[in-house]
């Protein structure tokens, strides 16, 4: 049991993660759409690491992940700024800091939550 909902979640985080690459390949797609898939990818992605975990605290963890990422756009240093400069490093880390992500952030994992919580009802 335990694999196979490991495996839900690892199908899922891979799904959202090719969805929230289309969306900023495709223009008339809103940027902040690419924002919210990328929090429901660290919410899945935190139910890998903590299957066994009630969904709030996979839920707080993914939001303090992403509000991590966030901030840490604040920090211009040299090396981390050719970090953010590859293509992966942009996914990842991000450009520049805006307030409004969080706020986009938090739909995310609140979307994220409502898919699980419902899974989890159906199951």
């Amino acid at each position: 049991m335990l694999k196979n909902n490991q495996l839900y979640y690892f199908i899922l985080t891979i799904i959202v993660m090719i969805l929230g690459v289309i969306s900023r390949k495709i223009d008339d797609i809103p940027i902040f759409i690419g924002d919210c898939l990328y929090a429901c990818m660290i919410y899945f992605g935190m139910r890998i690491l903590f299957v066994t975990s009630n969904t709030k605290k996979a839920a707080i963890l993914a939001l303090l992940f992403c509000f991590t990422i966030e901030f840490q756009q604040l920090y211009k240093a040299d090396w981390i700024l050719a970090i953010r400069n590859t293509t992966l490093g942009h996914y990842v880390l991000g450009q520049g800091f805006l307030w409004s992500d969080l706020g986009y952030y938090t739909l995310g994992i609140v979307m994220a939550f409502l898919i699980d919580a419902s899974w989890i009802k159906r199951n």
